[in-house]
């Protein structure tokens, strides 16, 4: 982890990871799409990640455990309306890589007709990602 900061650009997604597993998941998401931690919070309890970031393919992620109390008890909303876009170089690799870490496939990989190899997964935490690259002959 750097203590230099960070610069943001664009818009950054912001993972609520369910159930205490920010943890779990950095680790998923650093074996999975190769995430480099930038720097990592815990919360005044000393065991939940208050604020963590990471890069992923040169771009920006945060995530954080859940915390009810921050939010009316409120428990924590299965993801179902954002898909995170990887593009690459090489689809197949980044695709294979993320299926043997334990990414459920959600749209198998395939050439599509608007060009790329495109595929979606599915983390264990339940966040819906697409993979695309160029095209396999």
């Amino acid at each position: 982890m750097s203590d230099t900061p960070f610069v943001l650009p664009g818009v950054t997604p912001h993972l609520t990871i369910a159930d205490g597993k920010a943890a779990d998941a950095i680790a998923f998401y650093t074996t999975a799409f190769g995430a480099t931690e930038q720097s990592r919070h815990l919360g005044e309890d000393g065991t939940r990640i208050m604020h963590a970031h990471l890069t992923v393919n040169d771009g920006g992620l945060m995530l954080n455990d859940h915390f009810p109390e921050m939010c009316g008890g409120a428990p924590v909303e299965k993801p179902a309306s954002v898909t995170l876009h990887l593009e690459t170089d090489d689809a197949d690799s980044w695709w294979a890589r993320a299926v043997a870490a334990g990414a459920e496939i959600r749209v198998p990989i395939a050439n599509q007709f608007w060009g790329s190899r495109y595929g979606q997964l599915i983390d264990p935490f339940g966040h819906v990602w697409s993979i695309s690259g160029p095209p396999k002959n």
